[in-house]
């Protein structure tokens, strides 16, 4: 009971990234510069907490190639997309924009992992896309920008997945997300303005600690004892917890048919993690 408590801790610290990043914005920071302070913030708590585990957090040098491109879709392109979707849509519709990753996963796991492709994941991926559809008809006015990021979002993320599947093979989990959010920096200092207002920088340490230290230590200690499907399946109520506080502390709403877009995503989602693709890091 105590790993699926821990999963369920993890998913909701993952749903309040996209609040974090509305307040944040708020302060007319760019979103690189919100990405930046994310990422630097998280490396010294993940650098201590390595410390403390007696693991080394530096890899070989052979392996920066890998960590270059892992990096770069995977910090520096996933990150903006999805923070950029937050900041010209709103909460709700980015984190289920991001949720159509499973189907990606689907293609990713066949082209790159040899995977079948099962009649089960297939009506995942015709979920998804429906739930899609359905998700940008009536309000919200999303933007083709919006959309089109967001969709990104999501393709990114599966290579998140893609990416960090091929580091565990080699580096320990925390170690992995130590030094593909230290070398993303790289990519990410050019286009940042470190000079940030004396109020942004709570809510910036609390991006960091909360949704991509915390939640990432609670859901890899959680796999110690629970099934990494059981698991997928029950971090899918992230979007539930990031649709609920963001229509508590922003008055985000959802139509009829954009709820039932939202169920079709996150079944799609459910069903394709019934049988993982793709490892979950946030």
């Amino acid at each position: 009971m105590r790993g699926y408590i821990l999963v369920f801790l993890a998913a909701a610290m993952w749903g309040t990234l996209g609040i974090f990043a509305k307040f944040l914005y708020q302060y007319n920071l760019s979103t690189y510069t919100i990405i930046f302070y994310r990422v630097f913030f998280a490396v010294i708590f993940l650098f201590a907490y390595l410390k403390v585990k007696g693991i080394d957090p530096f890899i070989e040098r052979e392996r920066i190639r890998f960590y270059l491109a892992y990096a770069f879709f995977s910090i520096f392109l996933f990150y903006a997309l999805y923070f950029y979707t937050v900041k010209i849509s709103s909460v709700s519709f980015a984190v289920l924009m991001l949720y159509t990753a499973p189907a990606y996963s689907v293609l990713f796991g066949r082209l790159i992992f040899k995977e079948k492709i099962t009649p089960t994941k297939l009506l995942a991926v015709a979920l998804v896309i429906t739930g899609v559809v359905l998700l940008n008809t009536d309000s919200i006015t999303v933007s083709k920008l919006a959309i089109a990021t967001g969709l990104a979002s999501g393709l990114t993320y599966s290579l998140y997945g893609v990416f960090s599947k091929m580091a565990v093979r080699k580096e320990e989990p925390e170690k992995a997300l130590f030094n593909v959010l230290l070398i993303g920096m790289l990519f990410l200092i050019p286009f940042t303005d470190f000079r940030v207002p004396t109020g942004a920088i709570p809510y910036l340490v609390a991006l960091a600690f909360f949704p991509t230290f915390l939640g990432y230590i609670l859901y890899n200690t959680a796999l110690k004892t629970v099934e990494i499907s059981r698991a997928s399946v029950i971090a899918t109520i992230e979007p539930v917890v990031a649709m609920t506080l963001a229509f508590l502390i922003f008055g985000e709403r959802l139509t009829v048919l954009q709820i039932i877009g939202a169920g079709l995503i996150i079944t799609g989602a459910i069903l394709v993690q019934i049988t993982p693709s793709y490892s979950r890091q946030s």
